[in-house]
């Protein structure tokens, strides 16, 4: 499994955003719906990395700088298709890592309350976020839930 900070040129990733949206759209109103299409994700307060077997994509996750010191986790995917081999794990890893790196004391992240979510908000507890409130320009909404990991809390 390799991971790697991606361009968003391939039609690989193209794809897997594009399930990625439409999921999200099933799952929640379409007003309520915060992931990011291609060209949101292009900026440069965004780094995505994308995770792979050989030429075979496993998943995807980016990070958003609010600021110098908060980060939020956006687009988290596994194709449906691929899913249950570590995917997730790896790419939420290196995001944790990445903030750690870049001395952030707060990692955010905006996910659904639908019972689909369950599995990622699973994941997410599993490397220390715990549910919070809203962050940055979020609202209270009973469409998303909120998790935070405190880094400086955890930092080695």
């Amino acid at each position: 499994m390799q991971i790697e900070i991606d361009d968003l040129s391939r039609p690989e990733v193209h794809a897997l955003l594009r399930e990625h949206l439409a999921n999200m759209h099933e799952l929640s109103p379409a007003d309520k719906v915060f992931a990011l299409d291609l060209s949101k994700l292009r900026v440069p307060e965004i780094t995505f990395w994308t995770v792979w077997d050989g030429d075979l994509l496993l998943g995807c996750g980016a990070l958003k700088a609010h600021s110098t010191t908060h980060g939020e986790i956006k687009s988290m995917r596994t194709p449906a298709a691929h899913r249950g081999r570590g995917a997730g794990r790896a790419v939420l890893e290196r995001i944790v890592e990445t903030a750690r790196q870049r001395g952030y004391q707060l990692l955010s992240l905006e996910t659904g309350s639908h019972p689909a979510f369950g599995v990622a908000q699973a994941l997410y507890r599993s490397v220390g976020f715990e549910y919070s409130g809203p962050f940055a320009d979020y609202k209270e909404d009973p469409h998303s839930v909120f998790m935070e990991l405190r880094l400086t809390e955890r930092a080695a």
